[in-house]
C-alpha cells in the first residue's frame, strides 16, 4: 500500500513507530488516522498481521482513556474480512515481558489461514 492521505506522527523510537513513519520499510496491508497494519516478518500462521496505534502507547497497561487505541478492534475486523478469514481468526494482545511482548507499542497479532490450537502457549 502506498503513502495515503493520513498525516505522518512525530518520530519515536520503535520499531513499529518506524515502519508507520515509513523510515524502515514493511508490507503494510491497511491504514487509517488511528493504526497501521503489516504483515509479520516472521508468521506463525499463513495471515500473520500486526496492527498497531500510530500514536505510541508502550501497551495495555498503559492505555490512557482515549486515542488510537479505540480504533484496534474496528480494524482487525476490517483486516480479517479484508484477508478472507471466513472460517475465524486469532486476535493477540502480549502485555509486558511475562507476557511475551517484545516490542512496547501496543499491538494486536492478527493470526488466520489455518485452525488455531488451544492453550495457545
Amino acid at each position: 500500500m502506498t503513502r495515503s492521505g493520513f498525516g505522518q506522527t512525530r518520530s519515536m523510537s520503535t520499531v513499529f513507530s518506524k515502519i508507520v513513519n515509513r523510515e524502515i520499510p514493511g508490507t503494510i496491508v491497511y491504514e487509517d488516522e488511528h493504526v497501521v497494519a503489516f504483515k509479520d516478518i516472521v508468521p506463525f500462521a499463513p495471515v500473520h498481521i500486526i496492527i498497531v496505534t500510530r500514536q505510541e502507547i508502550p501497551g495495555i497497561a498503559s492505555l490512557p482513556e482515549t486515542g488510537d487505541h479505540l480504533h484496534l478492534l474496528n480494524a482487525a475486523k476490517t483486516i480479517a474480512e479484508q484477508q478472507g478469514l471466513t472460517n475465524g481468526y486469532r486476535l493477540v494482545i502480549n502485555q509486558g515481558e511475562d507476557g511475551g511482548q517484545t516490542v512496547d507499542h501496543l499491538h494486536i497479532h492478527l493470526l488466520g489461514g489455518r485452525p488455531m490450537a488451544w492453550p495457545p502457549g
